[in-house]
């Protein structure tokens, strides 16, 4: 194996550990507890430390070798899941049946925070996509990311599911420390030649800062690129509706294994679209494929609950995961085009944070909005009784109406995306046209 496809293999395992993880503790907290409010919490805390540490996750990436940080996010992952481990075997009586015990919370800080340290390699691989592989050759490298992603998600939910059930809490935290053991060892045996420049003695370096500003005048440099950002960070906002309820709706359907499995079955969608892309490309214009992307999959979410049936829902998420490696390795093909490589880290870190703090507030609101104002209006209330009738009613109903208003919303944004001065500006930066975009910008004040 070359070592790019080490390094996605690595990839795959703790992807698969920290998926699993993620996965799991949503799951068994929403049975522990039955609350709603509870695993929008959880969904709220995942992307509000996403946000919080994505610029300095990148800066870390930036300023030192990608495989030393990939091994960094192990070790810190694993430290995390050894005191979540230790507080799961003292738990006191009870303390993870009530949805705001403040033990339940402190174990729930520290399994995130362990999921978290795993991001730094969301930020790492792109960079190393970069350095490794060709530029014409980017996009189809892309897709493979997109397809170990897939993979990941395929068998951490069938893994997530049947754990919870067999073994609780217990036995997901002893494998996650033996697969991100194996993980760290792995890479400590890889060599990746990053082309890192040596430093000269007495010459002065550069600070080894996060540095905000410097990063926002690379962005702002490039004509349409926030515009992008922004753009990705609306769709979070919405997004962050699908990881506080999805479970939910879920699992008022089927039971947590079923879910699990069928999860599983789902996440191939994952797989088949990143052969598909690592074979295919993205076209020449990898934007406009993001938001054709973008249209497609806000269109399905707007039917994919219009009826109480895991086969809608099924049929729903499926193309919902197809479509979503065309969208990440469309922005990465993008990025790692117009950033300069030794950038490329606290770019892609700042677009993480950025992109991820809408998501943070809709998760916090979405629970608790859907638990105590959405449910009632399609139980008994003014909802139940003018849409019911077609509709359906009750609290799976309620969660459905939340996913079909976000996809019609959804829709508008993204048509308005794709007829939109920004994009056309960044369209032909892409394509080593300034001067177009300049043009597509409009006439220059005299």
């Amino acid at each position: 194996m070359t070592p790019f496809h080490q390094i996605l293999g690595n990839n795959l395992v703790a992807n698969i550990t920290n998926f699993t993880v993620w996965f799991a503790i949503t799951f068994w907290i929403f049975i522990e507890t039955q609350s709603v409010f509870a695993t929008g919490m959880i969904a709220g805390i995942y992307l509000v430390f996403t946000a919080a540490f994505g610029f300095w996750l990148g800066s870390i990436v930036d300023h030192n070798s990608k495989r030393i940080a990939m091994m960094g996010s192990s070790l810190v992952s694993f430290l995390f899941y050894v005191a979540a481990l230790v507080m799961l075997l003292v738990e006191p009586e009870g303390a993870f049946t009530d949805p705001f015990g403040p033990y339940l919370w402190v174990f729930v800080l520290l399994v995130m925070l362990g999921v978290i340290a795993g991001n730094i390699r969301s930020i790492a691989l792109p960079t190393l996509v970069t350095i490794m592989i060709a530029e014409d050759e980017r996009d189809k490298a892309n897709g493979l990311v997109g397809m170990v992603t897939g993979i990941g998600f395929l068998t951490t939910s069938v893994i997530s599911g049947f754990l919870v059930a067999w073994g609780g809490m217990w036995l997901v935290l002893i494998l996650a420390l033996a697969s991100t053991t194996l993980a760290f060892v792995h890479l400590g045996f890889l060599r990746v030649n990053e082309g890192r420049p040596v430093p000269v003695e007495g010459e002065v370096q550069p600070p080894r800062t996060v540095d905000i500003a410097g990063t926002i005048a690379i962005i702002a440099a490039v004509p349409g690129l926030f515009a992008l950002i922004f753009f990705a960070t609306f769709n979070n906002f919405l997004g962050g509706i699908f990881m506080a309820l999805l479970d939910a709706y879920g699992l008022s359907l089927v039971s947590v294994e079923v879910w699990g499995l069928l999860f599983g079955v789902l996440s191939t969608a994952f797989i088949v679209s990143g052969i598909v892309i690592s074979r295919t490309g993205l076209g020449k214009n990898p934007l406009r494929t993001l938001l054709l992307v973008n249209l497609i999959t806000w269109s399905v979410c707007c039917v994919f609950t219009l009826q109480s049936s895991i086969w809608l829902l099924t049929a729903g998420c499926f193309v919902w995961m197809f479509m979503a490696p065309y969208a990440e390795a469309a922005e990465h093909t993008t990025l790692q085009k117009v950033v300069p490589l030794e950038r490329q880290g606290r770019v892609f870190g700042f677009a993480q944070s950025v992109e991820q703090a809408a998501s943070p507030l809709t998760a916090f609101l979405i629970g608790p909005y859907t638990q105590f104002v959405v449910i009632p209006f399609m139980t008994d209330g003014q909802g139940a009784q003018t849409i019911g009738g077609w509709f359906g009613t009750g609290p799976d109903r309620g969660i459905a109406l939340v996913f079909t208003v976000a996809g019609l919303i959804g829709v508008l944004v993204t048509i308005l995306a794709l007829n939109s001065r920004p994009y056309k500006r960044l369209s032909a930066f892409y394509a080593g046209v300034p001067e177009l975009a300049e043009v597509a910008d409009g006439p220059k004040p005299a």
